[in-house]
């Protein structure tokens, strides 16, 4: 199977599993996703969180899922329990979809070593 079909299909899988559990099976975008992530990552799933702490979740998530390409190191955790990343190399230059393409990459990725998919 092609890479970017079997990215394509493990995505589908991701994407409708995660929306059952969490949209009641409506599905998901790839932000929504990336938030879910951030919370896991926080390790307060049952805080409500405001606007800033959403877009701070998020950046969270992009960190820990962007990591393993060497984009982002883990630094600390702050005195709230936050995690904080320090940039190695910068981002390149991508079009949204190639954005698109390596986020879903690295979620998929992320999925797979906490045994959530296959």
């Amino acid at each position: 199977m092609a890479r970017d079909e079997q990215l394509k299909e493990r995505w589908e899988v991701l994407q409708k599993k995660i929306s059952n559990q969490f949209a009641d099976g409506e599905l998901m975008d790839l932000d929504a996703i990336i938030y879910i992530i951030g919370v896991q990552e926080l390790g307060q799933p049952h805080r409500k969180f405001k606007k800033d702490h959403k877009l701070d979740l998020m950046h969270i998530a992009i960190c820990r899922l962007l990591e393993p390409y060497g984009y982002y190191e883990f630094d600390f955790f702050d005195d709230d329990g936050w995690p904080h990343y320090k940039t190695i190399e910068q981002l390149p230059v991508l079009k949204a979809g190639e954005q698109s393409v390596l986020m879903k990459e690295a979620i998929v990725q992320y999925f797979i070593e906490k045994e959530y998919i296959l």
